[in-house]
C-alpha cells in the first residue's frame, strides 16, 4: 500500500500522530511552542520533524503530507469561557494560520502542475469544543466551515442553517470537495471521561467526507481488538491498577452526583486541572487506583479532585487531586507515554487538559485511512 502521512499543527501531547501510527498512517511533522509537550513528542516520535511556532510556518516550504490535523486553540470558543470569537480571541484566531499553511502546501502542488486529486494535504481534520457551534451567536463555525471550504473553492459562501442553530453533525458537500463534522463524546468510546468535541474532516479531492464520518462500521482491523479491549472496564485499560473488591461509583468532591458521570479536562491555568470533579477509587487506598465509569471533562481551571468511595451508604470519601498519571488514563494514553521525559505536574497537567482523547481521534483517522486504502483498490491514486 502506498504510504498515508500525517502533519499535525497545535500537536499538544501528540494525539493525533498517535492515532495515526495506530492506523498505519506515518507522522511526518508536527507544530507545538509548549517546552514539555514537545519534548513528549520528541521522545515517542523522533523521526517526526518539529516546526514549532504555527505563525512562522511557511506552508510551502514544509514537507507535503496527505492529511493535516489541528486542535486549534479553544479558550476563545468555549461556553466556560468570554466567547470572544474566533476572529477578536488571541488564542483561537490562530485557526486561521493553519488555514493558511494548508493553502500555501496545495498552492504549492498547483503550481507544480499536480492534478487536482492529488495536490497535497487532501485531508483536513480539525477538533474543538461544542461551544464552537454557538460563538458569535453561530456565525464563528460558518467561519469555520467557509475558510476551510475556500482552500478549495475560493470566495464560496455557505449559509446558516434554516433555523440559525448548527446540527451536532452535518456536511457540506460539492462536487469536488466536501466537508463533514459530528460531535464525539470520549466516555463512549472507552476511556472513563466525558469529554464532549466537534471533529470535522474536509476532503478536498471528492464529496465524500460524510461517507467517512458517517459510516457505520464502529471499527475495523487490528484496532478492533484493542478498541474492544477498551470497552471494558477502566481497570482493563493498559496500565491500569485493580482497586480491590469495593464497589465504585463517581461523586464530585462535595458528595454530589449520581455516582454514574464527572467533568472535562482542559488545560488554560497552571497547576489545575478541573473545577471540582468526581473519579473514585475502589479500595480506599491512594496508591490503588481503579478507573471508574465516566470523569467529566479534565480541564486546568479548578483543581481536579478524585473522590474515593466505599460506594454503600453512609458513604465516606476521601478527597484528593488527580495525579498526572490518572489524567493521562482519562484521555485513553498509554501509561508509559510520558516515561523517562522530564517535567513539572504542573507542565503534565496542562498537557493534558489541552489535549484529546485518543480513541476519538484514532477513530476519526482510521476512517480516512480506510477511504484512502479503499479508492486505492479500486483506481491505484488518492
Amino acid at each position: 500500500m502506498k504510504r498515508i502521512t500525517l502533519g499535525s499543527l497545535f500537536d499538544g501531547s501528540g494525539g493525533f500522530p498517535l492515532a495515526g501510527a495506530l492506523n498505519g498512517i506515518i507522522p511526518v511533522w508536527a507544530s507545538e511552542i509548549e517546552p514539555y509537550p514537545l519534548r513528549v513528542t520528541a521522545a515517542r516520535f523522533p523521526s517526526m520533524a518539529q516546526l514549532g511556532d504555527v505563525t512562522q510556518i511557511d506552508g510551502s516550504k514544509i514537507a507535503a503530507v496527505d492529511i493535516v490535523t489541528f486542535g486549534s486553540p479553544c479558550q476563545d470558543l468555549s461556553i466556560a469561557g468570554k466567547q470572544e470569537g474566533i476572529h477578536k480571541g488571541t488564542r483561537s484566531s490562530l485557526f486561521f494560520e493553519a488555514i493558511r499553511i494548508i493553502r500555501e502546501m496545495r498552492e504549492r502542488d498547483k503550481a507544480a502542475g499536480r492534478a487536482a486529486r492529488d495536490v497535497r494535504p487532501r485531508f483536513a481534520v480539525w477538533e474543538n469544543v461544542p461551544g464552537a457551534f454557538s460563538s458569535g451567536g453561530g456565525s464563528d463555525f460558518r467561519a469555520v466551515l467557509e475558510n476551510i471550504a475556500r482552500v478549495a473553492a475560493n470566495g464560496i459562501s455557505i449559509p446558516r442553517p434554516p433555523r440559525g442553530e448548527w446540527d451536532n453533525a452535518g456536511c457540506v458537500v460539492s462536487d469536488e470537495w466536501s466537508i463533514a463534522w459530528r460531535v464525539y463524546d470520549a466516555q463512549h468510546w472507552g476511556v472513563p471521561q466525558r469529554r464532549r468535541r466537534i471533529y470535522l474532516v474536509a476532503d478536498f479531492g471528492s464529496e465524500r467526507a460524510g461517507e467517512i464520518l458517517f459510516e457505520r462500521e464502529s471499527l475495523c482491523g487490528n484496532f478492533e481488538a484493542s478498541e474492544k479491549e477498551r470497552q471494558g472496564t477502566p481497570a482493563d485499560i493498559e496500565g491500569g491498577a485493580g482497586g480491590g473488591g469495593d464497589s465504585v461509583a463517581i461523586y464530585d468532591a462535595r458528595g454530589n452526583g449520581n455516582g454514574d458521570t464527572a467533568p472535562t479536562l482542559i488545560g488554560d491555568h497552571p497547576r489545575r486541572v478541573s473545577d471540582y470533579t468526581a473519579l473514585c477509587v475502589g479500595n480506599g487506598q491512594l496508591n490503588q487506583m481503579s478507573m471508574a465509569e465516566q470523569a467529566n471533562t479534565l480541564d486546568c481551571m479548578h483543581d481536579q479532585q478524585a473522590v474515593i468511595t466505599n460506594g454503600k451508604p453512609p458513604r465516606k470519601y476521601i478527597v484528593r487531586r488527580l495525579t498526572p498519571l490518572e489524567c493521562c488514563r482519562l484521555q485513553g494514553f498509554p501509561d508509559w507515554w510520558e516515561d523517562d521525559v522530564e517535567g513539572s505536574d504542573t507542565a503534565r497537567y496542562k498537557m493534558w487538559g489541552n489535549g484529546i482523547a485518543l480513541p476519538c481521534a484514532a477513530d476519526v483517522l482510521r476512517r480516512i485511512a480506510k477511504e484512502v486504502r479503499a479508492n486505492e483498490r479500486a483506481t491505484d491514486s488518492f
